[in-house]
């Protein structure tokens, strides 16, 4: 199996865990609650760019916004995952890695086994192509990939429309 495809299916693994817990609910060892919250409570690490532009601080709180709505409940406001079930973002080389890799994932899913940081996921992520916008897709991979230390570049709507199937 090509390392593209094996990439596509960690990203898809990450968004399966996104979209299956969009009821965001947290564990109890996270101190989100169960309502979306602001970039600033979901993410302890704002991007730097955050800091310094009001047109990427407008682009992170959508990204955050997208993450606490879909994603937070499985891989918890702070990017760490849930052991076994649902993949870390926070620190996950796919998601840092080549941007059309996990726009992919995140875009027309992924399912079977994947290896991050060394643990063994086998899930399957939903294809948010067909929910979310390509905007909203380009703010979450956006912000995840600027939050809990991670420190990639952003992508973008355009990013996310030349990615196809």
């Amino acid at each position: 199996m090509s390392s593209l495809r094996k990439i596509g299916f960690v990203a898809a693994g990450l968004l399966f865990a996104l979209s299956a817990c969009s009821k965001n609910t947290t564990s109890s060892s996270s101190t989100a609650s169960s309502a979306p919250q602001s970039s600033a409570a979901a993410s302890p690490a704002a991007s730097p760019a955050a800091a310094t532009s009001p047109v990427a601080a407008a682009a992170n709180t959508a990204g955050a916004s997208v993450y606490n709505t879909n994603c937070a409940s499985c891989h918890q406001a702070t990017g760490v995952g849930v052991a076994g079930a649902f993949p870390p973002l926070a620190g996950n080389p796919t998601v840092t890695g080549v941007a059309t890799k996990v726009i992919h994932i995140v875009k027309y899913g992924l399912s079977g086994a994947v290896t991050v940081k060394g643990k063994s996921y086998n899930g399957m992520m939903p294809p948010w192509g067909s929910t979310l916008s390509n905007a909203d897709i380009a703010a979450v991979i956006s912000y995840v990939r600027s939050s809990w230390g991670n420190a990639a570049t952003p992508v973008t709507a355009a990013d996310v429309k030349a990615v196809a199937k």
